[in-house]
């Protein structure tokens, strides 16, 4: 099956609860590599949301809109069935450090298992960013804390009314 994208497609799935600017890095860099990065927000059932799908998508249309190559899509499912309705055969993670490459390379082999031949590409997180997280962003932001050296300035309002304390 050939990408609905275009012959040159990758998907980069996350939560993105909220967009960081490791995030945005991983994007950018992807965008240089391929024709076309399809950026999937994805529900991760571990994982307890803040935002809702269509305000991190909002937030990711606005983190990327100097990025034309750039589609950015929802998808309630496994991540494998996601590759396979569109025919991307390459994903990209990012890996900010050893503890991310063990827990990504396990998800590579599965989704591998669950669809032949899909490939996923590890990029190291960019010096300065390794410590970013959208979890860490959140805490910050919980607590008061300055934030707007690891989000993207488009979104640091929406993020920070979020944690807006009357």
């Amino acid at each position: 099956m050939t990408c609905k994208y275009g012959k040159h497609c990758c998907l980069y799935p996350g939560s993105f609860d909220p967009v960081t600017l490791g995030h945005l890095d991983i994007i950018r860099r992807a965008a240089g590599i391929f024709d076309t990065v399809v950026v999937g927000v994805l529900h991760n059932p571990d994982k307890q949301g803040c935002f809702s799908v269509e305000q991190r998508m909002d937030m990711l249309k606005r983190a990327c809109e100097d990025i034309p190559n750039v589609e950015i899509i929802a998808w309630p499912g496994l991540l494998a069935r996601l590759t396979q309705k569109t025919g991307i055969r390459v994903v990209v993670r990012g890996v900010r450090n050893g503890a991310d490459l063990d827990s990504e390379t396990t998800m590579a082999h599965i989704n591998g298992q669950l669809d032949p031949g899909l490939e996923t590409l590890f990029l190291p997180a960019a010096p300065g960013l390794a410590d970013v997280s959208a979890s860490m962003v959140r805490q910050l932001a919980q607590f008061g804390a300055d934030i707007s050296n690891y989000v993207p300035s488009q979104v640091l309002p929406d993020v920070l009314a979020a944690f807006d304390k009357p």
